[in-house]
């Protein structure tokens, strides 16, 4: 096993970013930048300029550029941050309605109203661990004291996180997964499925403020028939999966593509679109 680094002080780490070949013009300004962001976080942002066999930059490189691609990500994390509560929202609304109304308040409790694979205890489980989390939520104590500790989907569903809102869809039976994919999206569920994973990796990315920036992403997801775009682990195929599960179309472009556009307009010289695999016609891609 190899031994742990020594830490090092924000001097120290100004040497080191210059023995990897990172210009650093203001010594002042990358001291203060240091002092606010973690360097191990900071090495994240110029992996796609690195040699890893001799361990410094292929050519010399701008610190500028580094923390360029810091900002973009922070700018992309809120602005991404904001359009999956959209669908996160829409998502559980459509669920909780289909399910409550096809198999009562509380099939949820019902091993019967899913897929015979599902595992209904781990998730009754979580269900449980919900209601601990949130015990002194309103809402919670609400039914507690009114209904006995009875809660309707509609309900509990709002403590679910993204994860457990797509582990729930894709436990639920063939039949019923195909009728909210066609009627919400005009896909099959396996694409549903796929883009559902994707989205709560995204989104657990954002809300940890992690690095989006030259990040390989562990779903891939799924495209539709029709669709010439072939989706890597990077994070333009991300992108792709917001636009088809935004639930308004109309307001898609202005909401999501237009802010998109002024982020990538804002630090056009400080990254490199390709790190993050987006195509020359990516503004053409995501419009609907």
């Amino acid at each position: 096993m190899k031994p742990i680094k020594p830490a090092t002080s924000f001097e120290e780490q100004i040497e080191r970013l210059r023995k990897k070949k990172i210009v650093i013009t203001d010594e002042s300004s990358c001291l203060d930048f240091l002092k606010q962001v973690n360097y191990y976080r900071l090495s994240g942002y110029y992996l796609p300029y690195m040699d890893r066999e001799k361990n410094e930059c292929f050519k010399l490189t701008p610190f500028d550029r580094i923390t360029g691609a810091y900002y973009f990500d922070a700018e992309l994390r809120a602005l991404l941050l904001s359009t999956i509560e959209t669908i996160e929202i829409f998502l559980r609304s459509q669920i909780a309605n289909y399910h409550s109304v096809k198999y009562g308040p509380e099939g949820y409790l019902d091993s019967n109203s899913f897929d015979v694979s599902f595992d209904h205890i781990s998730f009754l489980s979580r269900v449980e661990q919900c209601k601990k989390d949130n015990k002194k939520s309103h809402v919670i104590m609400h039914h507690q004291k009114e209904y006995g500790g009875h809660f309707p989907l509609w309900t509990i569903i709002e403590y679910f996180s993204m994860g457990m809102l797509s582990y729930f869809y894709a436990g639920m039976e063939n039949k019923d997964k195909a009728y909210l994919a066609i009627s919400l999206f005009g896909v099959n569920y396996q694409a549903v499925e796929s883009w559902l994973r994707c989205l709560t990796d995204l989104r657990n990315c954002c809300a940890h403020y992690s690095r989006l920036y030259y990040r390989k992403f562990s779903a891939l997801p799924k495209m539709p028939d029709g669709y010439s775009y072939v989706p890597t682990r990077r994070l333009f195929a991300q992108l792709y999966v917001l636009r088809f599960l935004y639930p308004s179309s109309r307001d898609w472009n202005a909401e999501f593509v237009e802010p998109l556009c002024e982020i990538v307009e804002k630090y056009k010289n400080r990254i490199i679109l390709k790190h993050l695999d987006f195509p020359e016609d990516w503004r053409e891609q995501l419009k609907r």
